[in-house]
């Protein structure tokens, strides 16, 4: 027996190492875990480390390999988690760093891996270096932790340059001095409360190799690495105004002065060099919002990342043209530089893709749809779409994430109030940008309990929408067709045919309108067309995201198929 076939995913269990080529991340399929909505079992309605440990086995059933959990340490929850304010320790909102390793010990025994999420870019405004910034004077080695400058003009009153924030607004904060005077300003792409790390510092840098090794010695399997595109900025700090039509982290824009930069790549070499000091294959995975696969894949080059987002991927139009293209590029960029290419269609930042394949104007990235947006999505084609776009990544080789309640069907909640909206985005543009709340609604676990099941209490950070009874995860578990045990059919089969570490052959003599491609025994085919795609003679379906009509594969549909 190999390496590979100590755990029943056929990947090597927690905690061991495989020969290289044979990582457990080069195929992973790992599912995204957004703590505050996922399960709540203290009540008070965010969820919590507790609620994640009680639905490890909802998540072996699934199949998945991993999870990956966005942020749970102390922070005051301007932006979610994503305004660290302790990077060694868990919010009381989550629960305990008992509680975690209670969670991370559970995930292990299920064979079931734990990446945590780490924000480099920016910490909190209540971090303690900030507030000993703030305490010290300019120049101190205090405030060099961070990006302060000193303002324009010959008082200093205007920013030290015209960057905007990612959330909206300017980029750049004045600070009021200990003795109550204007003073210098401060740097936060994102939220004001989110001041951005100075990395031409080495003391950033050897702080954050103690960060890595706190968690890597408690026995996480690796990190997800926030806007990881970011932290070097361009040494004169020049001006630079983002177009309108651009998206939020500069996934269409080139030579931005902060996404991007050479000098990043330095510091995921040396910490490729922390985690090798670790057994068990521990990994980083980057979201890096890079215009061109090619611009992506040089995160994951030998040295430095393992995996980094394929953001290409998730953005491209649901047409085969765009799907086919995207494929391509990204097996040849990822595979110039040795590294498996990962899919995505779904996460915490970006519209639920059972929503923005069916939308009927553009998809706002960064912006999320509300009750007064343009161009609202069709439901059921949405569904129909998301299912299908599913079924055909599941099917490619590589990592695959997945995006908690993806699995579900659950889409975008467009018609939440405006008082209970709690992304920045809507506060700092004043309501012209809705912002990803939409996509970060609590889950849905039991129909007929409060909250869905998401607690006993029936309280929700946010609300749920009534009709997301039908779409509970007790309500799909004995149906076949749901979208809940295509999930389940699409991992089971995914490894039983070893469809993450296969390789892909294009097949020709379909319609243009049809994307079709083998892999391993597998065949693949997704329809976009209107006209029904014939199966091949002597094929037996393994999956198929909606019934087939006639023995045809209908429009908006992908089936797999071995030979009979």
């Amino acid at each position: 027996m190999t390496s590979l076939d100590l755990s029943p995913s056929g990947l090597t269990a927690p905690g061991t190492s495989s020969t290289p080529g044979s990582e457990w991340w080069r195929s992973a399929v790992i599912y995204q875990i957004y703590p505050r909505s996922f399960a709540d079992q203290s009540g008070d309605g965010i969820g919590d480390l507790p609620g994640v440990t009680a639905h490890l086995d909802d998540l072996a059933e699934l199949g998945v390999d991993a999870i990956w959990l966005s942020p749970f340490m102390v922070s005051p929850q301007k932006d979610a988690g994503y305004d660290v304010a302790d990077y060694c320790d868990v919010d009381p909102l989550f629960g305990t760093l008992g509680d975690f390793d209670d969670m991370l010990d559970a995930a292990h025994r299920r064979d079931i891996r734990v990446i945590i999420d780490l924000v480099p870019n920016h910490s909190s405004d209540q971090h303690e270096w900030f507030q000993q910034a703030l305490a010290a004077p300019a120049g101190s080695p205090e405030r060099a932790r961070y990006m302060f400058r000193d303002g324009k003009g010959v008082d200093g009153a205007t920013p030290p340059n015209n960057w905007d924030s990612v959330f909206g607004g300017s980029a750049w904060t004045r600070v009021t001095e200990p003795d109550g005077t204007p003073g210098q300003w401060y740097l936060h792409l994102f939220d004001e409360s989110q001041p951005d790390f100075d990395w031409s510092n080495p003391v950033v840098h050897e702080e954050f190799r103690r960060i890595l090794r706190f968690w890597l010695d408690r026995g996480v399997d690796g990190f997800r690495v926030d806007v990881a595109h970011g932290l070097v900025k361009a040494d004169d700090l020049p001006d630079y105004h983002a177009p309108e039509d651009g998206d939020s982290m500069g996934g269409n824009e080139r030579n931005v002065p902060y996404w991007g930069q050479d000098g990043v790549h330095d510091i995921y070499r040396d910490w490729h060099g922390v985690l090798a000091e670790y057994e068990g294959d521990r990994a980083l995975c980057g979201e890096a919002w890079m215009p061109t696969v090619a611009e992506m894949a040089k995160w994951v080059r030998p040295d430095e990342m393992q995996q980094t987002f394929n953001f290409a991927y998730l953005v491209s139009d649901w047409k085969a043209k765009k799907q086919r293209r995207v494929i391509r590029e990204s097996i040849e960029g990822f595979g110039a530089v040795g590294a498996p290419s990962t899919w995505v269609l779904s996460n915490h930042d970006v519209v639920r893709h059972a929503s923005r394949l069916a939308l009927t104007a553009a998809s706002p990235q960064g912006q999320g749809i509300g009750p007064d947006s343009p161009g609202k999505p069709i439901p059921e084609l949405g569904l129909r779409r998301a299912r299908a776009a599913t079924a055909l990544m599941l099917a490619l080789p590589g990592g695959a994430y997945l995006y908690q309640g993806e699995e579900l069907g659950l889409p975008e909640v467009i018609e939440l109030p405006n008082e209970v909206r709690q992304d920045p985005t809507w506060f700092r543009t004043a309501g012209e940008r809705y912002g990803r709340d939409g996509c970060r609604v609590p889950l849905p676990w039991n129909a007929d309990e409060p909250a869905f099941g998401f607690n006993a209490t029936g309280a929700a950070w946010l609300p749920q929408p009534a009709e997301w009874a039908e779409l509970a995860h007790d309500a799909q578990t004995a149906d076949e067709a749901s979208t809940l045990s295509l999930y389940r059919l699409a991992l089971r089969t995914r490894r039983r045919y070893g469809l993450g570490r296969g390789e892909l052959e294009w097949l020709s003599g379909y319609r243009r309108k049809a994307v079709a491609f083998r892999n391993g025994e597998v065949t693949v085919l997704t329809n976009f067309g209107r006209r029904p795609v014939v199966l091949p003679d002597g094929a037996r379906v393994l999956l198929a995201s909606e019934p087939l009509e006639n023995g045809a594969v209908p429009q908006d549909v992908t089936v797999w198929l071995v030979a009979d």
